[in-house]
């Protein structure tokens, strides 16, 4: 009797050496195993969750030599083609394996292999953790009655959504309050009520933004199934919450980057919301953007995707202006109210560049008589950026990083006074503040600059009678925090909020009419060239929260845009709150220079112990690309320098850039300088990323 042949199957692990490792298919398991099953494999003396991306292969390895698959995860949901034809597309476009897509994107609990003390499945007991709400009806939009009404450009946004079919992406670019979360809504609330099984997916770039639409969603879909992803969740939430929508039983997901690659078998929507926004990119393992996932998964399942903001990402803009997006305007604000009066103050005979001008002053004690609530803007945490000696000059360095430790308040004011240390912000060392200079024992040290915690003790200072709240990381690192602050600054409690790039986006308060802007100067002339892009965005939004009431209920709002340099050509743009005109003119500028969109961009960044060693591996990997025998007549490879911040956490950083006018020739020079790079044997760290979002 002849024996079976034997099935092997190749899996994707979370693990960079290699694309997929092959394992033996046991007995049991031949007739039941599929592609795109979860499986649990022997790896080293232990075990890891991985993928199967093909049943049925000729193995590499000797077959003596490959080990059987432990079990299959019978519990986990079978993700479809649509799904892994997204994660290879990943893979392919980002040059990493299938694997490093694929694991990460299951939440922590459900990747875990489990322990010996473990009782029954981790899927199963995540699945048992949530309610299954009664399928929503057919007629998914609640009733007109409950709806405010559109106005004629919302209608006819709403009209060119429900008019797209197939895929298509729709920029819609409407100002802030201009209503384009009620045309989302609607719009998804069609989607729905079209299909009883549809899922819709909705991008939102910050956590402390997803509790209130998630509420509001709710509201609008009583009974509806909502999952809520992003990585603040605890570890059983996140898990409960992702098999309902990899199950199909949430209809509707609203979360963070990572929510992009979470598999919904019936996805037929995706909304970007804030699309332009840094927060969309993954900085850790796989330096992904959700948003260009986000169109390339509407296109591989041939579903229309919307991309909102005020202000879009200069590359949608330009994909706009070349016809591959659909253009959707909303120019006016929803409630009738007009865009809030614009300022912008000399800050140069200020005391600092952070400290109030009088302007500032007067209009805020202005806007507490009438009983107005005022935010104060400054995109800087802590306390003060440096602790210094006025004697010797010395700074509150970092020892392990190129950058200063900042001063924070860390306790409440007691009979000692308040409580402070120095946090270095990159690498998240602390240490007491010293009672006296390190360098030459002069104890009287002053902060230098401001930020968050000093704006905050300044206002009260200067508004006694006032109710002042902050929002920051380091208030939304207490569990609940961010939410009171907002809860209380939405219902009236608080008379002024001061806070960074959390509260400066996608926030609707009705009795905000002042907003004040400190320190507006800092990406004016950064190294990175996208940092005029974002800073106008920053601007523009956190501007848009002013006066954003119906004209009948409140006046117009007012913005303070406190600069040094109020001559340069932004800030006009600004107070016009003409996107348009800047974002031509910055293409214009990008196009001359040879920057993206205009050229497509690779970065190879180094991290070893010493400077010397990360540019000497790039030098090596630079000689690399020359050697490899191809003509490369389209790319051009600049010399390695170190990164703007040179060393974090005692690693030194170098990075290496590559561009070419051709994405396609740029990933075939990708594809083969990885494979010379695999070979410099070296110490150093290195890691290359597409389309890096900074330089």
């Amino acid at each position: 009797m002849t024996a079976a042949t034997p099935i092997f199957a190749r899996v994707a692990l979370d693990i960079p050496i290699a694309p997929w490792f092959d394992y033996l298919v046991p007995d049991d398991l031949v007739d039941r195993l599929q592609a795109r099953d979860w499986v649990l494999v022997p790896w080293g003396r232990g075990r890891r969750v991985g993928l199967v991306i093909e049943v049925g292969n000729q193995p590499e390895l000797s077959p003596d030599k490959i080990r059987p698959i432990a079990s299959l995860i019978e519990a986990a949901p079978r993700p479809d083609a649509a799904w892994l034809e997204l994660v290879e597309f990943a893979a392919r476009y980002y040059h990493r394996h299938r694997g490093e897509i694929a694991l990460p994107a299951l939440p922590r609990l459900l990747r875990t292999p489990p322990t010996a003390r473990a009782r029954g499945c981790a899927f199963e007991r995540a699945r048992k953790r949530a309610a299954v709400p009664a399928p929503i009806a057919s007629s998914a939009a609640p009733a007109s009655t409950e709806l405010v009404e559109l106005n004629a450009d919302q209608q006819a946004a709403l009209d060119a959504l429900l008019a797209s079919k197939g895929f298509a992406v729709h920029l819609l670019h409407g100002i802030t309050g201009s209503g384009k979360t009620e045309v989302y809504l609607r719009w998804m609330a069609h989607i729905l009520a079209r299909d009883s099984q549809a899922q819709v997916l909705m991008l939102v770039p910050e956590i402390a933004l997803t509790p209130q639409l998630a509420q509001r969603v709710g509201e609008r879909f009583p009974g509806l199934e909502v999952a809520v992803l992003h990585s603040a969740l605890g570890e059983a939430d996140r898990a409960a919450r992702w098999l309902a929508a990899a199950d199909g039983r949430a209809r509707l997901v609203i979360g963070t980057r990572l929510a992009v690659l979470a598999p919904l078998p019936a996805l037929a929507a995706i909304v970007v919301d804030e699309e332009h926004d840094p927060s969309f990119r993954q900085q850790e393992g796989v330096h992904y953007s959700a948003r260009d996932l986000a169109v390339a998964a509407a296109s591989l399942r041939g579903i229309p995707v919307v991309l909102g903001s005020a202000t879009p990402a200069l590359e949608s803009w330009f994909s706009a202006r070349r016809g591959r997006y659909q253009v959707l305007t909303l120019p006016a604000r929803a409630t009738g109210a007009v865009l809030p009066n614009l300022r912008i103050v000399d800050a140069r005979g200020a005391p600092g560049p952070a400290s109030l001008t009088e302007v500032a002053r007067t209009a805020m004690t202005a806007a507490l008589e009438r009983g107005e609530q005022s935010l104060v803007f400054i995109n800087r945490r802590g306390f003060s950026p440096v602790l210094s000696c006025q004697s010797c000059g010395w700074l509150s360095q970092c020892p392990d990083c190129s950058a200063y430790r900042v001063l924070h308040r860390t306790g409440a004011r007691s009979r000692g006074g308040a409580r402070y240390s120095l946090q270095c912000h990159h690498c998240g060392a602390a240490s007491p503040v010293p009672r006296a200079c390190p360098e030459c024992g002069n104890v009287d040290l002053q902060p230098l600059g401001a930020g968050t915690q000093r704006i905050e003790q300044e206002l009260v200072a200067l508004f006694p009678g006032a109710r002042v709240g902050r929002l920051d990381r380091d208030v939304a690192s207490r569990r609940g925090a961010a939410e009171k602050v907002l809860d209380s600054f939405h219902a009236g409690t608080l008379d002024i909020v001061v806070g960074t790039q959390m509260l400066a986006k996608g926030h609707d308060f009705q009795r905000l009419a002042l907003v004040v802007v400190l320190d507006a100067d800092a990406g004016l002339y950064a190294a990175d060239f996208r940092a005029p892009e974002r800073l106008f965005a920053t601007l523009t939004q956190v501007s848009g929260r002013a006066g954003r009431a119906a004209p009948e209920l409140a006046p117009r709002g007012e913005v303070i845009v406190q600069t040094r340099y109020p001559e340069h050509p932004m800030f006009a743009a600004l107070k016009a709150h003409d996107f348009a005109g800047f974002a031509d003119a910055l293409l214009e500028e990008r196009r001359e220079a040879g920057l993206p969109p205009y050229r497509y961009l690779a970065l190879l960044r180094a991290e070893a112990a010493e400077l010397d060693e990360a540019l000497a591996f790039l030098a090596a990997a630079k000689r690399a690309a020359a050697a490899d025998g191809e003509s490369w007549s389209e790319i051009t490879i600049f010399d390695p320098v170190p990164m703007p911040m040179a060393r974090i956490a005692g690693r030194a950083r170098a990075q290496l850039l590559a561009d070419s006018p051709s994405r396609q020739e740029l990933h075939r020079f990708v594809a083969a300088w990885l494979l010379r790079l695999d070979e410099l044997a070296t110490r150093v760290r290195w890691q290359l990323e597409i389309d890096p979002n900074e330089i």
